[in-house]
């Protein structure tokens, strides 16, 4: 388990940083007032989770890989970081549907309605807790490894050649 400590501490800062968002957009009115925005505003969540995720690698390999680490080594601490969110998702999509912003599926709901998307019965099988549930808990693992496989050729590094004496 010590072997993962960057990868569970890492993975727990990127849940804090997903709830922080979520306030974020609560606080910003994406989830009533101005939902019709949200489904745009709600991708620049892209920006924080590439840098936790540059920020982890770079962790992981300063002080796990002594200054190099390869695309592979990145790739598999990155991939072992959506695991940890994986694990923690169900809890994380819970605190944010009955506390961060409880009305929100009824608003989407409503808004998707409104504005001739869906139909009643097809929002309200999209907007729900337990499907919020099993699409982010799927995705997360999904995204992590995407997220992982292109912060893994930023971050890695190869050992310095030898200098021929």
């Amino acid at each position: 388990m010590k072997k993962y400590t960057t990868e569970i501490k890492w993975g727990l800062i990127f849940v804090a940083m997903m709830l922080a968002w979520m306030t974020f957009e609560k606080l910003a009115g994406l989830h009533d007032v101005h939902i019709d925005k949200h489904p745009i505003v709600t991708n620049l969540i892209m920006i924080p989770a590439f840098l936790v995720y540059y920020l982890a690698l770079k962790e992981k390999r300063d002080k796990d890989y002594g200054g190099v680490m390869s695309w592979k080594q990145g790739f598999i601490s990155g991939v072992i970081i959506g695991l940890v969110v994986m694990v923690i998702t169900p809890l994380t999509q819970y605190i944010t549907s009955t506390i961060i912003t409880p009305d929100y599926f009824q608003n989407a709901i409503a808004y998707s309605v409104e504005t001739n998307q869906s139909t009643l019965e097809a929002a309200e099988a999209n907007f729900n807790l337990k499907n919020y549930i099993i699409l982010s808990t799927i995705s997360a693992p999904i995204m992590g490894a995407i997220t992982a496989a292109i912060m893994a050729l930023v971050v890695r590094r190869s050992a310095p050649k030898a200098t021929p004496a």
